[in-house]
């Protein structure tokens, strides 16, 4: 009995001091910092917060034959220097390169959107144009040469960097980028849903990959300088914007 007592006694001593003891919960009440939510008293809703119809066909005087004219692809090409910002500063497709939007193009961006958002506490606007620049086409089988052919339809040029919708109100981001995500991924040229926030830290950290590059030969300094000759080759429009638009 003696022994049996003694080792009991020696197995608790090597034991560390929370295995001698039953297991204890301490529970301590602190303060925890929640982010506030957003003020969406600020934000009111226009009266009509759908998209609207915009015209197919761009409206003359009576006494006035509708204007033909040339490609044009100027109007495509390079950066959008005005409508490359949100004007209510939330959410919006943005066209990641040139291209054209045609009537079915911009009828299918507003069913998309009207039908998919809430319109008790969202809001739609347009940031382009209604179709204005026509297009020719000649009939299947015509030969060549006789004048330019009749009007087909009306298209709206789109520039890189051209905000093609608005969307905003009393909603955050998740809210809305499933619907404009679908209507980004289905037009004609690229485009992405974004909102004001990562437009801005898109800007930011572009000019910091440019101050932290240490290479002193960037692609401006190359094509300015005329290095290899370059200016041989290169596009008029390459030499204007450094390879950025195509």
């Amino acid at each position: 009995m003696l022994i049996r007592i003694q080792e009991e006694r020696e197995m608790k001593e090597s034991q560390k001091p929370w295995q001698a003891y039953p297991r204890m919960v301490i529970q301590a009440a602190g303060m925890k910092n929640y982010t506030p939510p957003i003020d969406y008293s600020v934000f009111q809703l226009p009266e009509k917060p759908k998209l609207t119809f915009l015209d197919k066909v761009p409206t003359y005087a009576s006494n006035l034959r509708p204007p033909k004219m040339a490609k044009r692809l100027t109007l495509m090409r390079g950066p959008e220097l005005v409508h490359n910002e949100f004007i209510h500063k939330q959410y919006g497709i943005v066209a990641l390169c040139g291209g054209r939007l045609n009537s079915g193009h911009i009828e299918m961006i507003r069913m998309t959107i009207n039908r998919k958002m809430d319109a008790t506490k969202m809001f739609a606007v347009w940031r382009i144009d209604p179709p204005w620049q026509p297009l020719t086409r000649k009939g299947q089988g015509k030969r060549m040469g006789g004048g330019k052919g009749a009007i087909d339809h009306y298209v709206t040029p789109i520039k890189a960097g051209r905000v093609i919708v608005e969307v905003g109100g009393k909603c955050e981001f998740v809210e809305v980028f499933t619907f404009l995500n679908e209507v980004a991924h289905i037009l004609p040229f690229k485009a992405k849903a974004t909102s004001y926030e990562l437009m801005k830290a898109e800007k930011i950290e572009e000019k910091n990959l440019e101050a932290s590059n240490i290479n002193p030969y960037t692609i401006e300094y190359v094509i300015k300088n005329n290095m290899g000759g370059c200016h041989n080759w290169i596009s008029p429009y390459d030499k204007k914007w450094f390879f950025k638009h195509v």
